[in-house]
């Protein structure tokens, strides 16, 4: 997962839009945010500790002595002894695990009805631990968090279509071109047109070179579409994570995203997910176990374990190290789901990573 460094993202407002919209897409860019959303994200340089304790705030920002922040600053205390490399190692394992074992559910729930509920007990988890407050937030704040949360739900949604129909490793590289992108857009050296041409020539490898060998058949072009879209929902995703995470202290502002991504998921995934339940010959108590320890692997538990390293290390390096996910997500693939990917494929992950890499160590500092 590159991190961006945007200046002032401006997007064209859709007719009809509220005033709390608009304000949320001009907010100005945090000295420091931390990452919200569903699954992590960046922020921006600086503001790395070099201790084992939270990093320090910026200048003038509340501290958050509720009883929701003591229990945030418990849990990020926990696995402090733990080298923060290591906690991004642990958060991408575990949430390819939570995407891998989410696969076998589809045929049960359904794509959105599975997402629906996990979307569903991931808001509840959040919402008991964070206990949002939202008396007194301004529109604005409100407003970058429901947006957040739209494109969680639409990233998680389409992800999900995405894995159903392709290898986990493709659909995990091509989801990847969103925050790739958004690295790239906000680059400023002419080499980074090099790095954009690398992920280029990977897309190509992955989508163009299926057929024979150890690739096997044609990729689904419905897969791809998704695969696609879940990219095009990464890379809003992004821009607000920022946002979100400045504004609000601790899990809050992922408890309220995680939230109105439920609900946003709800016209999709409710009937699917009734209809599962509630099928002849199906164990309704089990299924929602199923989920609910779903859910825990993708988002609760990797967001902890991101959280807490990016308060420990560079963003940099966090960056780097989280540009390996995609390898990551093949790999899960294969021992999972047994999902053996070609030579063609391989060689495109590998070109994607490398490309997210360089495109990290070779922005601007």
């Amino acid at each position: 997962m590159p991190a961006p460094q945007p200046t002032a993202p401006a997007f064209p407002a859709r007719p009809g839009a509220t005033v709390a919209t608009a304000e949320a897409l001009a907010m100005p860019p945090a000295p420091k945010g931390e990452p919200a959303g569903e699954r992590g994200g960046w922020r921006r340089g600086g503001g790395s500790s070099t201790t084992d304790g939270p990093a320090a705030a910026p200048p003038g920002t509340p501290v958050d002595r509720t009883p929701s922040g003591r229990r945030t600053s418990k849990l990020l205390r926990r696995p402090a002894r733990i080298p923060a490399p290591l906690l991004c190692v642990l958060a991408m394992f575990t949430v390819q695990s939570g995407t891998a074992l989410s696969k076998p559910l589809f045929a049960l729930l359904g794509v959105g009805g599975t997402t629906f509920l996990r979307l569903g007990f991931a808001a509840i988890v959040l919402l008991a631990v964070a206990r949002p407050r939202l008396r007194g937030r301004s529109p604005r704040d409100l407003g970058a968090a429901a947006l957040l949360g739209v494109a969680s739900a639409g990233m998680t949604l389409l992800f999900a279509g995405a894995v159903d129909r392709l290898p986990m490793g493709t659909a995990a590289t091509i989801e990847f071109l969103g925050p790739l992108t958004v690295a790239l857009l906000f680059a400023r050296q002419a080499a980074h047109l090099l790095w954009a041409l690398l992920a280029g020539g990977g897309v190509a490898l992955l989508t163009l070179f299926t057929g024979g060998g150890h690739g096997g058949s044609a990729l689904d072009p419905v897969g791809l579409a998704y695969a696609f879209g879940a990219a095009a929902c990464y890379a809003v995703y992004i821009l607000f994570t920022d946002k979100v995470g400045a504004a609000f202290q601790g899990f809050q502002g992922l408890a309220v995203s995680m939230t109105v991504g439920a609900i946003t998921l709800a016209p999709f995934g409710l009937g699917q997910a009734w209809h599962g339940l509630s099928a002849p010959g199906a164990s309704p108590v089990l299924l929602l176990l199923a989920v609910a320890g779903v859910s825990l692997l993708l988002p609760v538990i990797p967001y902890a374990l991101e959280m807490t390293a990016l308060r420990r290390m560079p963003q940099r390096v966090f960056s780097v190290i989280v540009s390996l996910e995609p390898a990551v997500s093949a790999l899960v693939g294969l021992v999972v789901l047994h999902q053996l990917l070609g030579w063609p494929q391989l060689a495109g992950i590998g070109c994607v990573v490398a490309a997210s890499v360089g495109a990290t160590l070779t922005g601007r500092r």
